[in-house]
């Protein structure tokens, strides 16, 4: 089997997309984009610099009086419209997702649908936003409040799932009556500008949303612009407390959502092979390249050796594959240099940390040898304090760690710097609760994902943010309260 070319017929013009249409130009550096499955360039994307950044944030403060005084229900029937059109281009935009990133189509198949969902939901609450009348004294009196956008809202996005973050968090930010500056890095722009032309051909008015494929300069000139009103990061720590640093100097509201070491918990009365199916699909997604991906597997001591075995089964038999195909489960990394990190990790574990490689821990080639593919891989007696348990690996990667009992188990899992997801494997309800009451985390599941709709609040604590997307919480991220107090 070869891999094939990346579809380069579906991309779209990469020029920053401001006001309704492409620039001409851009005056910010050029990145010369690859196709992570086969390494070869595919095209040069023209990075925004300070003037596009700037132009975008003055589309969207001119759009900002339209959109948010625009009847509620014309919005909804607008962000409908959308979710019809992204329907209609599913197809495109999934190839689009495969060249972008070389996220399998399998798994890119499925995001469409996700901004489609976050469309049709979030559309639903833009006639619905409303305040509450608040008890005065001394009367007489009649006190009220309401609830206003927030204005111009910076989106800067993640190269792991560009489309399903844009789907996720423009959506309620769309539906508050907010207009939106999205900068994608430059690793994976296209479906982002796609997103923007396919609501500007449904009748969006310019201005409202705005992309600007960028760098760090592009990043950092948005981030401390006085014109952007609040700003959404899906990223790394790293870069969220540079942000935090730049957003301090104009006290621009900030929502995080930043990356996850995420606990497996596994206990001796679970099913097993139900349990180690889950683990494997759960880390291995998307390459691994996933802040919810349950990377650290907690096996009980008295199923440990049973349960590593059925995980190194289930690993083994997930095998790479040409991205475009759409039986292939695991596609590549994102670049050469995140192999060679991976790797490193791989190979610390190994010598530093005492830990047993069960299955993988190479690069693989023949024919994905000039892609960035990393076997999938399994390290087992893994130390909880060692850095594969506890740093972010972004790579098709699972830790297994043992413990004996569920206070062990929750002082493992809890021990991280990151609170973004766990998960626990039980058939004990009771232990259920007590767990989920435990874990720090933003997120807790039990006996499995069953998948995360945009009705289901979602954000992290601790080191993975801040803020909160999904439900009734995502239209008050976007929001702020007006009390209006009336005298008689």
């Amino acid at each position: 089997m070869s891999v094939k070319p990346a579809a380069l017929d579906v991309l779209p013009n990469p020029l920053p997309f401001i006001g309704g249409g492409h620039l001409s130009a851009s005056g910010g550096a050029e990145y010369l984009h690859h196709y992570p499955a086969t390494g070869s360039p595919t095209i040069t994307v023209p990075l925004a610099g300070p003037d596009e950044v700037d132009e975008a944030i003055a589309a969207a403060r001119g759009a900002s009086a339209e959109w948010r005084l625009l009847r509620p229900d014309e919005r909804r029937k607008l962000m409908l419209a959308l979710a019809r059109a992204v329907s209609a281009a599913a197809g495109e935009l999934a190839q689009l997702q495969v060249a972008e990133n070389g996220t399998p189509l399998s798994m890119a198949s499925t995001f469409p649908g996700t901004v489609i969902d976050a469309l049709e939901y979030y559309a639903g609450w833009a006639d619905k936003i409303v305040g509450e009348v608040n008890p005065v004294w001394p009367a007489p009196g009649f006190s009220y409040t309401v609830k206003e956008p927030m204005g111009v809202v910076a989106v800067i996005i993640p190269w792991n799932s560009p489309l399903h973050t844009v789907g996720m968090v423009v959506s309620p930010a769309l539906a508050a009556g907010n207009t939106v500056v999205i900068k994608p890095p430059e690793l994976t722009p296209f479906t982002s500008l796609r997103f923007a032309e396919i609501a500007a051909e449904v009748g969006f008015p310019p201005g409202v949303i705005n992309v600007i494929p960028g760098g760090v300069e592009a990043g950092a000139h948005l981030v401390a612009h006085a014109g952007i009103d609040m700003i959404h990061f899906t990223g790394s720590v790293r870069t969220a407390r540079h942000i935090l640093d730049a957003a301090a100097r104009n006290l621009t509201r900030v929502s995080l959502e930043l990356g996850g070491k995420s606990p497996n918990v596994v206990f001796d009365d679970a099913d097993p092979d139900a349990a180690a199916g889950f683990a494997a699909r759960l880390c291995m997604q998307n390459s691994g390249q996933g802040c919810v991906n349950g990377t650290r597997l907690l096996v009980q001591d008295t199923v440990f050796d049973a349960v590593v075995g059925l995980v190194r089964d289930r690993v083994a038999e997930i095998s790479a594959g040409d991205p475009a195909d759409s039986d292939t489960r695991l596609g590549p990394v994102i670049t050469s240099a995140a192999v060679s990190r991976i790797l490193g990790m791989i190979d610390r574990a190994r010598s530093d940390s005492g830990g047993r490689i069960v299955v993988g821990g190479t690069r693989l080639g023949g024919e994905f040898a000039d892609g960035y593919y990393v076997a999938p891989t399994v390290i087992a007696d893994v130390s909880a304090t060692s850095e594969i348990s506890r740093e972010e690996v972004f790579g098709p990667v699972l830790s297994i760690t043992r413990f004996s009992d569920e206070d062990e188990a929750v002082a493992i899992a809890n021990d991280s710097s990151y609170g973004l997801a766990s998960y626990v494997q039980t058939a004990d309800v009771t232990r259920a609760h007590r767990m989920a009451a435990r874990m720090d985390a933003g997120l807790v599941k039990v006996n499995g994902s069953g998948g995360h709709p945009p009705s289901i609040p979602f954000g992290g604590i601790k080191a993975s943010g801040f803020g909160r997307i999904g439900g009734r919480a995502g239209i008050d991220e976007f929001s702020r309260t007006k009390n209006v107090w009336i005298g008689q």
